[in-house]
């Protein structure tokens, strides 16, 4: 009964990091959130069981591992675009450029304040 049960809670662990793959892969990173805590709970009756046979522990690690890969990646991307972000909220404040002379100039951006009217 023992291993019956350990064998459901690998399964459900290779289906979760499935679902996991797949919300990275198109870019729903909402969905990690609710994953991340039953992902938790899973790990946690996992080991409570005590340790899965080598086999399923070594797919499990590479599946957790190829994930983590992924989602560093995704936050590399997030990383990258909030700094391209804030480089063009920097360029619409003030721009640096030089003059004829070579004199460093700052040129003022406009900053359009919009207001929102509500009914």
């Amino acid at each position: 009964m023992q291993g019956d049960r350990e064998g459901k809670l690998i399964r459900a662990a290779e289906a979760l990091l499935e679902r996991e793959r797949d919300c990275l892969l198109a870019g729903d990173l909402g969905a990690l959130a609710g994953l991340a805590a039953e992902k938790e709970a899973l790990m946690a009756r996992l080991g409570e069981s005590g340790l899965p046979e080598a086999a399923a522990a070594a797919a499990l690690r590479e599946k957790a591992q190829r994930n983590q890969q992924l989602l560093d990646a995704a936050l590399q991307g997030i990383r990258r675009v909030s700094a391209r972000l804030g480089a063009y909220r920097q360029v619409r404040r003030s721009m640096e450029t030089y003059d004829p002379q070579g004199r460093k100039e700052t040129i003022a951006g406009t900053v359009v304040h919009r207001l929102e009217r509500r009914a």
